[in-house]
């Protein structure tokens, strides 16, 4: 067989599997938010794709390291958008205003993602020391760090502040946009009332 037969052997075994793993990732994804992780089998992954559920073991050991995947496919974009809000910011409420409006609209614009995090909050919480889960917050501490540094928060524990707010938008995240028509300017305005006073009655200690 020629080297060109078989690169396209190569080539569409690659392709099958990139394929089906996008295939149990999605099948996980509706899944987990459907019935929850805790009650969700490999099986019931497995059921709503078109593969055998040995299929499942060649890509994933077990449904835990599936859930980080996902959470970590779905953290990274939202860290993205969140982050670049942040930096586009040159003072305290912009700075907190963008970020959780940012993640809010995120959450609101995807459904799915929002009612995996809804039906899957305690677990998650469990998961905050993944790095897949904690890297938001160490990215939230190094820009407020940044933003100690140019002046445009007073100096405080920025550890605790990002842990605090990382929180409080997880919890009101997944409280206020579980309604039947999200109000995410509702959900910004309160978290960012909160944060601003707080900053700057810092400021003024």
């Amino acid at each position: 067989m020629s080297d060109l037969a078989l690169s396209g052997i190569g080539g569409k075994r690659e392709a099958t599997k990139v394929a089906n793993r996008a295939a149990i990732l999605d099948a996980a994804r509706e899944v987990f938010a459907d019935i929850g992780f805790g009650a969700a089998s490999v099986r019931d992954i497995i059921r709503r794709t078109d593969l055998a559920t040995g299929t499942f073991y060649n890509y994933f050991p077990d449904k835990e390291s599936i859930l980080v995947e996902i959470l970590d496919d779905t953290a990274t974009e939202i860290r993205a958008r969140v982050r670049a809000a942040r930096r586009e910011a040159t003072t305290v409420e912009d700075f907190v205003r963008g970020g959780f409006e940012a993640y809010f609209r995120f959450l609101a614009e995807d459904p799915l993602t929002l009612e995996l995090l809804r039906r899957n909050a305690g677990t998650i919480r469990a998961m905050f020391d993944e790095p897949s889960v904690g890297a938001g917050t160490e990215e939230l501490r190094d820009d407020l760090d940044a933003g100690v540094a140019a002046g445009i928060f007073p100096a405080h524990d920025t550890r605790l502040m990002s842990a605090a707010m990382i929180g409080a938008g997880f919890e009101v995240g997944v409280r206020v946009l579980d309604r039947g028509e999200p109000d995410v300017d509702a959900a910004v305005d309160l978290v960012t009332t909160v944060f601003v006073a707080g900053l700057e009655r810092l400021r003024a200690r």
